[in-house]
């Protein structure tokens, strides 16, 4: 009986030190992080997206500072609302849940995919 409890606890021991060695053994490959960070800064670029609506297009102010556009998108945009009464017989100042909300001014809404080297 003392054996085979001593057997068993070889056998534990044994299985925890094989576990255990497998997973020191994992390779891990060597990074020369001074090449990395080298040839990271020669060609930062760092990008932005910004939106302009309704009008508002200030663009050549990125485009002067070095920006270049890389992708430009518009789409459809409401620029301002207005209540109106729902019916002929509503008071909007006295009645609320009669006014309606509708578009009053539609515009375009430009979005612009800039980047820029440093």
């Amino acid at each position: 009986m003392k054996i085979i409890k001593k057997l068993s606890q070889i056998f534990l021991i044994l299985i925890f030190f094989t576990s255990c060695k497998t997973s020191l053994k994992k390779d891990t490959p060597i990074i020369n992080l001074e090449e990395n960070i080298n040839a990271n800064t020669d060609s930062e670029k760092k990008r932005m997206e910004i939106k302009f609506s309704c009008g508002d297009d200030r663009i050549s102010e990125y485009l002067n500072d070095g920006w270049i556009i890389l992708k430009e998108d518009s789409q459809e945009k409401i620029c301002t609302w207005k209540s109106i009464p729902a019916t002929k017989d509503c008071d909007m100042e006295k009645d609320k849940g009669c006014k309606i909300t509708t578009p009053d001014k539609i515009g375009e809404e430009k979005i612009y995919l800039l980047e820029k080297k440093f």
